[in-house]
């Protein structure tokens, strides 16, 4: 419904899912359309309401899958499981399934792929959860999420959900605006505990943050206008970047001390823990703000960014130090550039992932309901 009808039309996908106890039949579309830039991005139209949170499962290993949750003030929200077809042809909806209230943050459990978080307002209150979906099967009836665990402990409002991203682990991290939790969590029965607790004080708040994947131990916090960082086993803060206003922090997956934020004025800016007072790197970013980024889970070099501009960039920034055997002035040292701008949306970008078993393929997210999935193959230099 929200696909320009001047696209050309070369792929269509109809499924129908009568919704659980409902007389209503979801009808999901697909369309392959061409992007600036040469390459072709594969939309699917089944988001019936705006939303903001995408992610990539990581844990099916067997498809190239991403989870979207919908963001609707009035309506029964609702989660929907995308597949992306084996030949790369077209998008699935494998899975749809109702969500109690607004979906303003959702990340799925690393290791295991029916499992995921969700964080959620309804008027003035708020929570996050984690659910299962269950086991999925030829029955019509659309089946519904299990409600495994409740984080509610929470006294502020809760801001995301951080899952380590590098295996399992039996911790969730979860951060409000004035707190960061620590739990231990059983999803096999259900329990979550709160093992310890870090309050930031009254004239600070937190937005966001990113647990780094090189340590479960240490974990990243939006602060105002700095990035926190905290030693977990303590809940101490251990250090700081100042002078980051950022919207947005991802670590480098593949070295160490390294990561990016998605900042207000600054646009994207690299940064090496080793050295914090000042960033290792800086890109332009978007017209508007940028709004998220994402290292690459494999080709650490390509960085992906999404912005209020409607628009979806990729980089190619190389991680400090990876060019230090090659001079400065020579003309076989590698730049950094901005190698594509993707514009196939009418609305800010919020949502971006990666996939973890497909690393060329990103999908991307629009405030009005718009998934877009893209192949980043013809960037990745051979090596």
């Amino acid at each position: 419904g929200r696909i320009p009808s001047s696209f050309p039309l070369t792929q269509t996908v109809k499924r129908s899912v009568v919704l659980h106890n409902q007389r209503l039949t979801a009808v999901f579309l697909c369309r392959r359309v061409t992007m600036r830039g040469a390459s072709t991005g594969i939309v699917y139209g089944g988001l019936k309401y705006q939303a903001r949170s995408i992610a990539d499962v990581k844990a099916d290993t067997d498809h190239t899958s991403f989870l979207a949750g919908t963001l609707s003030l009035k309506e029964e929200n609702e989660v929907h499981l995308i597949r992306l077809s084996p030949p790369g042809s077209e998008l699935v909806c494998e899975g749809l399934f109702y969500h109690p209230n607004e979906i303003w943050d959702l990340k799925s459990c690393p290791f295991n792929p029916r499992i995921f978080s969700t964080v959620y307002t309804s008027g003035e209150t708020y929570g996050a959860s984690v659910w299962q979906i269950p086991e999925l099967n030829s029955q019509s009836n659309a089946p519904q999420l299990e409600h495994l665990i409740s984080l509610n402990e929470h006294s502020f409002k809760i801001k995301c959900v951080l899952w380590w991203p590098s295996g399992k682990h039996d911790k969730l991290i979860s951060i409000d605006e004035g707190n960061l939790f620590l739990w231990s969590i059983d999803t096999s029965n259900k329990m979550a505990k709160v093992i310890s607790q870090e309050s930031v004080g009254m004239l600070h708040n937190l937005s966001g943050g990113a647990w780094d994947p090189h340590d479960r131990n240490a974990v990243a916090g939006i602060c105002d206008s700095s990035l926190e960082f905290w030693d977990l086993r303590t809940m101490k803060k251990t250090s700081s970047i100042e002078q980051a206003h950022a919207r947005d922090v991802d670590y480098n997956p593949k070295k160490q001390h390294l990561l990016v934020t998605a900042e207000d004025v600054s646009g994207i800016r690299l940064w090496d823990l080793r050295r914090p007072k000042c960033p290792v790197k800086e890109l332009p970013g978007h017209a508007h703000w940028t709004w998220a980024v994402r290292h690459n889970p494999e080709y650490d070099e390509l960085i992906l960014s999404a912005g209020t501009d409607s628009t979806v960039n990729l980089w190619l920034a190389h991680p400090p130090g990876a060019n230090d055997s090659i001079p400065v002035d020579s003309p076989k040292r590698p730049k950094d550039s901005l190698l594509n701008s993707y514009t196939d949306y009418e609305d800010s970008v919020y949502g971006l992932a990666w996939s973890t078993r497909e690393p060329s393929v990103f999908a991307s997210l629009s405030y009005d309901g718009r998934v877009v999935v893209e192949s980043v193959k013809s960037y990745i230099r051979r090596k």
